[in-house]
Order: C-alpha cells, then sequence, then structure tokens
C-alpha cells in the first residue's frame, strides 16, 4: 500500500496539472506542448541558491538560454538519475542546439548533498549540468516558490526523500513556460524544447 507521503505527492501533483490544464485550455490559440504550459504562472519566478563552487546562482545568470530544473537529491534510487539522464538524452536530441538548453538540478536534501557531491553527481551525467544548494531555509523557500513537495521519510536508521517529479522550463527572458511531466520521454522533451525555439525564432 502507498504511504501517506506518496499519496499526499500525487495529489498535490495532480491539482498542480489540473489547474495548469484548466487554464491553457482557456486559450485557444494556446500552442500544443506534450507538457503543461504555464505561461505567465505567478510561481516558478525565481531561485538564489549557491552552486559547488560556493557562488550563489540565479535566474537572471541564464538569460539568453533556456532552463531546465528539476529538485531531487544525490541518493535517490531512481526518479532523479532516469531525470537527468533523461535531460543528457534531450541534449543530444538537440544537436547544434544543445548548448542553448541548461540544465539545473537543486537539491531538496541539503543535509546530505554537499557542494562536492553535488559536482560529481550533476557531471556524471553531463559536465554542463548545474547542481545548486542551499541551507535548509532555503531549500524550503524555493521548493514553495516553485510548488515542490518534498519530505524526509525514515527508512531504518537512515531516510529518504518524497518528492514530487515535475521538471520546469524556462524560455530564454527567464519565463517559466513548462511544467514537464515525468513520465514524458526525451523525445517528448525535445519536441517541447524545440516547440519554444520555433516560437522564438
Amino acid at each position: 500500500m502507498a504511504s501517506k507521503s506518496v499519496l499526499s505527492n500525487k495529489r498535490r501533483q495532480f491539482l498542480a496539472i489540473s489547474v495548469a490544464l484548466g487554464l491553457s485550455a482557456c486559450d485557444k490559440n494556446a500552442v500544443s506542448f506534450n507538457s503543461i504550459d504555464i505561461t505567465g504562472a505567478d510561481y516558478c519566478r525565481d531561485f538564489k541558491l549557491s552552486d559547488s563552487d560556493g557562488k550563489i546562482r540565479k535566474l537572471a545568470d541564464f538569460k539568453g538560454r533556456y532552463v531546465l530544473v528539476f529538485f531531487g537529491f544525490t541518493q535517490c534510487p531512481d526518479i532523479c538519475p532516469t531525470a537527468l539522464a533523461r535531460a543528457a538524452a534531450v541534449k543530444q536530441k538537440l544537436g547544434k542546439d544543445a548548448d542553448q538548453l541548461q540544465v539545473i538540478f537543486i537539491s531538496i536534501d541539503p543535509e546530505r548533498d554537499t557542494a562536492d557531491l553535488m559536482r560529481a553527481y550533476t557531471q556524471n551525467f553531463d559536465a554542463s549540468f548545474l547542481g545548486l544548494r542551499g541551507n535548509a531555509e532555503q531549500t524550503k523557500q524555493v521548493a514553495d516558490e516553485f510548488k515542490v513537495f518534498y519530505a524526509k521519510v525514515t527508512t531504518g536508521s537512515s531516510y529518504t526523500m518524497d518528492h514530487s517529479t515535475l521538471s520546469y522550463l524556462f524560455d530564454k527572458q527567464g519565463k517559466i513556460r513548462l511544467a514537464m511531466r515525468h513520465e514524458h520521454n526525451a523525445d517528448q522533451f525535445a519536441a517541447d524544447i524545440r516547440q519554444l525555439m520555433k516560437q522564438a525564432s
């Protein structure tokens, strides 16, 4: 039987998806995406966290590039490595446009995800991927801004993290555009990113 935290996670994502789909359905001229179009949302506005060199990074640092953000933790057994492996595949599928995409992995487990561990973990998937982290308070603030759910779940003498699984895509002006579903594959992600690139051209 699923744990209460997992069910809560699913309910939160279902609610977010339902609201987003309802909003996008109101616009008959909306472009069709595989992902959830949340253009104009009053959340996902920014982050302010440290990279592995201790430099504070914010969304404006990446203006001029598309930014794909995912929240997770380095000891995640399946969801996070799947998300980052997919992001690496997306960059490959973008070919000559790959450099236009910056992938950012934000830790929800600052207690264990040190700067060095974040660097090693993200670069294991792609050398250009950037891992960001903050203290417990900063982590909560950013997760709340992105409407990301996460919770510590005790497992024996240790713990794991329950968390939501959407990825967030920003356009080259730093505006939130898409909430990308975890069940979608690299082809679907790449198609949506190319759709945004086409709109901008």
